[in-house]
């Protein structure tokens, strides 16, 4: 696994947090951190969307996002989810990391300082350009859409 360095910085709100951290070798994402005040836990009612702080900065070196992503078991759990996901931090983007979350599950849910709340990882890009062409190569494919390969249950 390749390893890059990430420049960080606290914000008041984040310290005696815990660093964004993988919870095991194999892991892609780090688990990321709710900056809330102890005293003020957030509650996202069903239906309801909150950007939650996480209480730091970074600087990402360039050619590289981060992408913000659901924890599995809050969306398994409770129903609560990253709604932009994957979100993206661009390289050159210095505001406070936040994630956007949902909560589509039936009770109200409880965010206290520290909570665990999205992952992040870090990928790298491609800078793309387009070319414009008159006709494109065909493809069995071709003009299929949605659906357009079949169904696979079991």
């Amino acid at each position: 696994m390749q390893e890059i360095e990430i420049a960080f910085e606290w914000l008041a709100t984040g310290k005696g947090l815990s660093l964004p951290q993988r919870q095991s070798d194999g892991a892609a994402g780090m688990d990321l951190c709710a900056a809330v005040e102890n005293e003020t836990p957030l509650e996202i009612s069903p239906g309801g969307i909150a950007m939650v702080p996480c209480g730091f900065r970074m600087a990402l070196p360039a050619g590289h996002e981060a992408q913000v992503r659901p924890r599995s078991g809050l969306a398994a759990r409770y129903g609560v989810t990253v709604l932009n996901s994957p979100g993206t931090i661009d390289a050159d983007y210095r505001g406070e990391v936040k994630v956007l979350l949902i909560n589509h599950g039936p009770s109200p849910f409880v965010i206290n300082r520290g909570d665990r709340i999205a992952q992040l990882v870090i990928a790298p890009v491609t800078a793309a350009r387009f070319s414009e062409e008159m006709q494109l190569d065909e493809t069995e494919r071709g003009h299929g859409g949605f659906g357009s390969t079949g169904h696979s249950r079991g």
